[in-house]
């Protein structure tokens, strides 16, 4: 298949042809209250084809492997196409030439466990939700894994092959008193195997209770505070607040961003420091390369405050000046690859949690996620739940926490940034150009944002 793959792409009349072959095996579990929603296996095979001729692109999708040729001729010829009505030039960044075979390296190979057993434990989870007690009255749990192995070739000379193992999921924890509704979530995910969805009974408990707290929780009153942000919610900040907006595809296609996205341009204290990386092991984020074939590696964006860096194609980079990152990414063989994140973060600083709060005379403690939007510059996000800090203390929890801003003005806002780092990984995805989920991580320690506009109850 090697040598085929890369018959193909040689010597044809483009200025660029790659072709990638996806083989996946797919295991999804699902419960809703007691019922089992969704028990399935499947397997996929296919693959693409993207040509590059004078700017112009051209891509075919396919599930069948006859007649290769004659799918690689058509991808040229729709970028032929393309180049006659949009004239251009062809210009992609230099990127290495690899050779190379990745085997997934994995703690528990979901692959050798049963069907059955997999349920067992997810069951198990389930059943300790559903047996908590009011005013927990249902539960949501969801899981799948998913292998694939790729083969990916061009014409400058690439030839990989790559294993990878992607997983997630959740356990919902659902409380309700007279009309009231409230939840919780505890997720999981991994790139190296079944390990991380064992022993989460006590998280599963403290979901548990943390949503049942929530139903006699008042709403916290609206206002302006100094708000220290658990890893779980900074992590979905910078990735839906930041992250996309670094996404260079994102920056060239707008002028009005490209004013704003300027290199060198201050954007928070020195002890600011945010980045994507495609190589730490075991988050969903992982991966060795892009689907460019690019090798991957770790991206700031923000460095000692100032802006550094932006996700990059090789088309993006090629047309913006700027060197490979490796983040060229699509969910699958149906989609050509666009700039995407991987695992973006914010890097831990120094201050233990109690400095963080000590100086707050009346402040919240913002934990987990339970939505957001953007908007350009502007944000909205839902905390899972929350607890009130009075004289620098953890007082009462409260409820509906959404914290609204700029994202400019709330990265200068940031003050103290935490010396504990974690990774929030669940079920789901990056969503973007009709392409989700894809898998991403966000890691991120506590940090502390002063004058942050929260709604809620009217004082």
């Amino acid at each position: 298949m090697e040598a085929y793959l890369e018959q193909l792409v040689s010597g044809q009349p483009a200025d660029y042809v790659e072709i990638r072959l996806e083989e996946t095996e797919t295991t999804t579990i699902q419960f809703r209250g007691p019922a089992l929603d969704n028990l399935a296996e499947s397997a996929v095979l296919g693959g693409c084809v993207r040509a590059l001729v004078k700017g112009g692109w051209g891509f075919v999708s396919f599930n069948r492997l006859e007649d290769l040729e004659k799918k690689v001729a058509l991808a040229i010829e729709q970028a032929r196409l393309v180049a006659d009505r949009q004239p251009g030039e062809s210009r992609l960044a230099p990127a290495p030439v690899v050779r190379d075979k990745v085997a997934a390296v994995l703690d528990e190979d979901p692959r050798r466990l049963t069907l059955a057993a997999k349920k067992e434990v997810l069951e198990g989870y389930n059943r300790r939700v559903l047996e908590f007690g009011p005013p927990i009255v249902s539960s949501r749990v969801v899981y799948f894994d998913k292998f694939t192995r790729l083969r990916f070739a061009n014409s400058e000379g690439t030839y990989i092959e790559q294993e990878k193992m992607d997983l997630g999921g959740a356990v919902v924890a659902i409380a309700h008193r007279a009309g009231d509704t409230q939840m919780l979530s505890r997720g999981f995910g991994s790139s190296n195997g079944f390990r991380v969805v064992r022993g989460l009974e006590a998280d599963i408990d403290d979901a548990c209770r943390r949503a049942a707290a929530l139903i006699d929780a008042p709403v916290v009153e609206a206002g302006e505070y100094t708000v220290v942000v658990d890893p779980l919610l900074a992590g979905v900040f910078v990735h839906e607040a930041f992250g996309h907006l670094s996404e260079a595809d994102n920056v060239y296609e707008n002028p009005s961003l490209q004013q704003v996205m300027t290199l060198g341009r201050e954007f928070g204290g020195p002890h600011l420091n945010i980045f994507d990386s495609g190589d730490l092991p075991g988050v969903r984020g992982y991966l060795k390369y892009d689907d460019e074939g690019v090798p991957t590696g770790k991206t700031y964006l923000i460095k000692e405050g100032k802006l550094v860096g932006r996700l990059h194609s090789r088309e993006t980079a090629g047309r913006m000046g700027e060197g490979v990152t490796g983040n060229a990414r699509a969910i699958d063989y149906r989609f050509p690859p666009i700039c995407r994140m991987r695992t973006t973060g914010i890097e831990p600083g120094e201050a233990p949690f109690e400095e963080m709060i000590k100086d707050i005379k009346l402040g919240v403690y913002a934990r987990s996620s339970y939505g957001g939007e953007t908007a350009g510059e502007m944000f909205t996000f839902t905390a899972g739940d929350a607890v009130m800090i009075r004289d620098g203390k953890l007082a009462e929890v409260v409820r509906n926490v959404t914290l609204t801003g700029n994202v400019f003005e709330t990265l200068k806002n940031i003050d103290m940034i935490g010396s504990d780092f974690s990774t929030r990984d669940s079920a789901g995805g990056c969503g973007k150009a009709r392409q989700a989920p894809l898998a991403t991580s966000m890691v991120s320690p506590h940090i502390r944002i002063r004058k942050v506009v929260m709604g809620g109850k009217a004082r």
